[in-house]
């Protein structure tokens, strides 16, 4: 995509836009103008500069006093220095395209030579031709020095003047225009404008009232239909048919008025790195640091030759393709923040755990992050009630670089603890005051599973079930139920987020499901983890007493966790081709087996399972032994015949570590000194038994050649909840001393 940048000046302050519709900003300033009585100067850089690099101009920009004298010559100038190196990596992106089959690139439905003696034609003489990297035409005004001018024809340019200086357009900066405002604009460059109004643009006249009135409305609608999201403009083509036909193929210039009025932002799906601090306090970007992605916030090294934008070298996400491409020429639309609202706080543990049927520890737990909650954000978005074409209904868009992180709070909950029925408190008390809840869980299963229970729990509440293929994809609702990764189609939604299973696959070590979860929530709204394995982190935080945090140590039924126990075993990978070494494992099982108990026994590869299988049908042919894995695709009639206890014994690995409650269970971890189980896995794990009132200690055997360290921190986190669960009284019993 290609869009107008241009500079503008409001008294002694200069700023920088960037543009989808300038007839749209015309109106604007002309209004502006006209009713804040303030002189200014507008400064068209380009008409038709790629996206990316338009952004990367308007907010690095930083505006002096000197500016209002400086001729175009000076503008272009800034211009192809602010833009030096993403010149330079074009450059390269045309000298590969030499290396390939014809060196040309298709754009624009047309085919032009992107290389012109081995460097960009007109980057030293030419300046501002960089911007349409093909050799000069002219078509009747359309490009002039490589630069396309959307209609303008040269006598426009020529009776362009400006104030004070007499700059005119025609001092070798060919498209670059500026306007007094105040000052008649001329009605050669309005005309050019109108002449052919670009895709997705308004086809009427802007400028006549009635059309402006509507056009206001649109941009209003548009807000809402995109209010706490994070699309592309594909995104929003699709989001509109569905929920906003009238809308659907002609919104740029609705989304222009949004832009300058603060109630959307534009920006590009990958932009350059962050700006820092330069000398004198300018704004620089990082150099040699490679663009980052503002849909997920990775690292987008991927460049190509694209028609949408004409460039040799325009950079792409590869980590969120499934989302759709998001390129330096991609329309990336954002909403402004609201500012988030406060939950109400429980008036007792007592009543909390009544009105909700918790346990006693459940319901002290509840207690604490109800209280979280309802303490003031630590950081907070203007709001107002204003109306009109011209002002926004509330604050201004937020840049990312200065939004407060939101506040975080850390349920920890053992295994079986009963987390979900623990945060409907927590919704209901930002759901009662208007808020917007997200829960986000690693996988698609839960969601399933989860949403029958939120609906029944919050039967008046318009609840959205997210996750690839969902039908609701661009339905709103009170109570959003997501997988983590359609968490990047939102920005500054939620009032409150909570991610569930936060130590669990893909969302444990993925900066980018983070980012996304971060960017979903309110600046000043509140992050609610729920873990029985919180990551070592965010453990010592717990520790340093510098993240808020509850503790439940203990399992609905009140009894204490299994403390794992360890047995000398040789590896896997030996056994199998020693299968005598399996003797004392063999003692221990048929311990499980003839107490009835349903038996889960993890191994560390996949590869071990089939063989280990065979093995264990030879020895104990008196039950059925079955094994499954991520690669079987009949692992869910499996599972349930392991429920059903049509099977008693099943090998398997970490794929079942959590999420299959199976009651009178006992657990087997062999290799648990493997390096492919952390301390987080292991407690998982084990927290498979003991898990049913009927048969709270259930067994846990830690197989294992070498006591590690990973296998101790596990026994010494169960051994801690234990303690507390003791000291607080939640216990029926207490701890064995094993």
């Amino acid at each position: 995509m290609r869009i107008a940048v241009y500079a503008i000046r409001q008294g002694q302050r200069w700023r920088m836009k960037i543009s989808l519709d300038l007839r749209i900003d015309i109106v604007w300033w002309e209004y502006v103008s006209r009713n804040t009585g303030m002189d200014g100067t507008m400064v068209l850089l380009s008409g038709d500069m790629p996206l990316g690099w338009a952004c990367k101009a308007a907010k690095d920009f930083v505006g002096g006093p000197e500016m209002v004298h400086w001729k175009m010559q000076q503008w272009k100038g800034w211009l192809e220095a602010e833009l030096r190196e993403e010149r330079e990596r074009e450059q390269i992106g045309f000298d590969r395209s030499r290396s390939g089959k014809n060196g040309w690139l298709a754009t624009a439905g047309k085919r032009h030579d992107p290389v012109t003696r081995g460097r960009l034609k007109g980057m030293e003489d030419q300046g501002m031709g960089v911007w349409n990297s093909f050799e000069s035409k002219d078509h009747g005004g359309a490009v002039q020095d490589g630069l396309k001018v959307k209609g303008y024809d040269g006598s426009a340019r020529d009776g362009i003047n400006t104030k004070g200086n007499d700059r005119k357009v025609g001092d070798g900066c060919s498209g670059m225009w500026s306007w007094e405002l105040g000052e008649p604009l001329s009605p050669a460059v309005w005309q050019g404008l109108m002449r052919q109004p670009e895709e997705g643009q308004w086809a009427g006249d802007v400028r006549d009232p009635v059309v402006l009135r509507v056009l206001a409305e649109h941009a209003a609608q548009l807000v809402d239909r995109l209010r706490g999201r994070s699309l592309l403009a594909a995104e929003v083509d699709s989001l509109l048919s569905d929920r906003a036909p009238g809308l659907a193929g002609a919104w740029h210039s609705a989304a222009q008025l949004a832009y300058l009025q603060g109630q959307l932002a534009l920006d590009a799906g990958v932009a350059a790195a962050s700006p820092r601090k330069g000398p004198r306090g300018a704004l620089r970007a990082g150099r040699g640091q490679a663009p980052r992605c503002r849909r997920c916030g990775s690292e987008a090294t991927g460049r190509t030759a694209c028609a949408a934008c004409g460039l040799a070298a325009c950079a792409y996400c590869e980590a969120c393709l499934a989302l759709g491409r998001s390129r330096a020429c991609s329309l990336l639309l954002r909403t402004a923040a609201d500012p988030a609202v406060r939950g109400t706080a429980g008036e007792s543990t007592a009543a909390v755990a009544g009105r909700w049927g918790l346990s006693a520890a459940q319901g002290d737990a509840a207690w604490a992050a109800l209280g979280f909650l309802a303490e003031p954000p630590e950081g907070g978005s203007a709001a107002g009630g204003r109306t009109g074409w011209m002002r926004p209904r509330w604050g201004a868009a937020r840049r990312s670089g200065t939004s407060t992180a939101p506040s975080r709070f850390l349920l920890w909950a053992v295994t079986g603890a009963g987390k979900t029925e623990m945060i409907f408190p927590l919704l209901d008390s930002v759901l009662a005051v208007g808020g917007r809840v997200l829960v986000a869980t690693p996988r698609r299963d839960v969601v399933l599973e989860l949403a029958p229970r939120l609906a029944k729990a919050f039967s008046g509440v318009r609840i959205v079930t997210l996750y690839g293929g969902s039908a609701e994809r661009w339905v709103s609702g009170a109570l959003t139920l997501a997988t983590t990764h359609q968490l990047m189609r939102f920005y500054h939604a939620f009032d409150l987020v909570v991610i569930d299973e936060l130590d669990a696959f893909p969302y444990h070590n993925d900066p980018m499901l983070a980012y996304a979860a971060q960017h979903a929530c309110k600046p000043d709204g509140k992050f609610v983890y729920l873990s029985a394995t919180p990551p070592r982190p965010l453990q010592r935080e717990v520790s340093r007493g510098t993240l808020p945090h509850a503790k439940v140590p203990v399992r609905y039924h009140g009894h204490p966790l299994p403390v794992p126990r360890r047995i000398p075993m040789r590896s896997v990978e030996t056994c199998l081709r020693q299968p005598k070494l399996l003797g004392p494992l063999a003692a221990e099982l048929r311990r499980s087996i003839d107490r009835g108990a349903q038996i889960f026994l993890f191994v560390s590869r996949i590869r071990h399972i089939g063989p280990l299988v065979e093995i264990l049908r030879r020895r104990f042919k008196d039950i059925a032994v079955e094994g499954t894995s991520s690669e079987d695709s009949g692992r869910g009639e499996k599972v349930m015949a392991f429920r059903k206890k049509d099977i008693r014994l099943l090998v398997t690995t970490t794929i079942l570590e959590r999420g299959v409650t199976v009651p009178r269970s006992d657990v087997y971890i062999l290799d648990a000194d493997s390096s492919l189980f952390d301390e987080a896995s292991l407690v998982q794990m084990a927290g498979r038994a003991g898990r049913s009132s009927e048969d709270p200690a259930g067994r846990v055997i830690f197989a294992s050649s070498q006591w590690t360290l990973s296998q101790k921190l596990a026994v010494n986190q169960i051994k801690a909840m234990n303690r507390i669960a003791g000291k607080h009284g939640y216990l029926k019993e207490q701890p064995s001393k094993s």
